[in-house]
């Protein structure tokens, strides 16, 4: 595939997103939080600050909620998903993705952008790899060459958890063999890498090589 403009093409998207911080909360994001305190229950509160250590806020809200509430406000659009991400709390980011997963090809670039725009935030695996994973989904086969110049960039970040997501971006296309050498390019310099979660991803990501996945 052809590259589209590699940066230029994002920060068509940054600089915009950038200047529409919004001074009022919206009345969907307001939505959203109540609901959230709704949904909330020990039980996750609990497995959240087991499973994602560090987490400085959480509602304790499980998974199904938060995929039913990307579907219902899906339509809130990409500076939605931009809000919802700036609100902070771990559910508000993981919503933000899932938002950004179903109306990503609607606008590819702005997805691409707002990934960029994330990348900065990730404070936990658990975000982490929901953007790699999943935020740009829906355009894993028609954008190949911009998200492995996304992978690219975050590779050499003195941000461990960018250089986490710069193998978690290219894990789904793993299972393409002839990308295998592509791919490596980008595991190579992270193999001695220290800390303890881009260790993870780097041991991840060979495993998927042995299985042939």
């Amino acid at each position: 595939m052809a590259a589209t403009g590699g940066n230029t093409v994002f920060k068509k998207y940054v600089i915009p997103f950038a200047l529409k911080t919004k001074a009022v909360m919206s009345a969907s994001l307001k939505e959203i939080q109540q609901i959230l305190r709704q949904k909330s229950i020990p039980e996750a509160m609990a497995a959240h600050k087991k499973f994602v250590p560090g987490l400085m806020k959480v509602y304790g809200v499980r998974t199904p909620v938060l995929n039913d509430l990307s579907k219902q406000f899906k339509t809130g659009g990409f500076e939605l998903v931009k809000e919802v991400w700036d609100a902070g709390a771990l559910e508000e980011k993981l919503l933000a993705v899932k938002i950004l997963e179903k109306i990503a090809k609607k606008d590819p670039a702005k997805a691409l952008a707002l990934v960029q725009y994330f990348a900065p935030g990730i404070d936990n695996w658990a975000v982490c790899d929901a953007i790699g994973m999943q935020g740009l989904k829906t355009i894993l086969k028609t954008h190949q060459t911009e998200i492995f110049a996304l992978a690219k960039k975050y590779n050499r970040s003195a941000n461990f958890w960018e250089r986490r997501l710069s193998l978690v971006l290219v894990e789904w296309y793993t299972r393409d063999k002839t990308l295998h050498a592509e791919i490596n390019k980008l595991v190579k310099p992270l193999e001695k890498d220290e800390e303890y979660y881009v260790k993870k991803a780097v041991v991840w990501i060979k495993k998927n090589f042995d299985k042939g996945k």
